[in-house]
């Protein structure tokens, strides 16, 4: 067995946002190699978004963002299952870089701003910022809506 290196373990931890022994568990099956379980990670939480997807949105909140002098604004829905998951950081976070994302990018509707890369990391589709946040909260989470003004 590949010995792991506890530095590795908490640097995968870091990028990714997920639990310790899914990072420890994702560098075993890569033998040590960063990159390797940094994609088995990746492709693992797109796997736990589809198995989300029947789930019922029951819970979220709602973010906003002013941007520009007061030229642009942003609403966004998200949803997810439990006010538990609502109240997080973690997802808080999320919904305002969805907001900021929202306020660069002017998407059209939710199926394109899914598919926009990140402003912050144009390596990541938004869709994975979403999938990331399911692997890491355990909730089926959704952008219901959002509407941007501009003057």
């Amino acid at each position: 067995m590949t010995k792991i290196d506890s530095q590795d373990v908490l640097k995968l931890r870091k990028e990714t946002g997920l639990g310790v022994m899914a990072c420890k568990k994702a560098l075993i099956g890569a033998q040590g190699d960063l990159k390797k379980a940094r994609a088995k990670l990746t492709t693992r939480s797109k796997e736990k978004s589809v198995e989300k997807q029947d789930r019922e949105i029951k819970a979220g909140l709602i973010d906003s963002y002013i941007h520009h002098h007061g030229r642009v604004g942003v609403l966004v829905k998200l949803g997810c299952e439990t006010d538990f998951v609502a109240k997080n950081k973690d997802f808080k976070e999320l919904a305002h870089e969805l907001s900021l994302q929202i306020a660069s990018m002017d998407p059209q509707d939710v199926k394109q701003l899914l598919s926009q890369p990140s402003i912050r990391d144009e390596q990541k589709k938004i869709q994975d910022l979403i999938d990331e946040a399911i692997a890491k909260l355990g909730e089926k989470i959704e952008v219901v809506e959002f509407v941007r003004y501009q003057i």
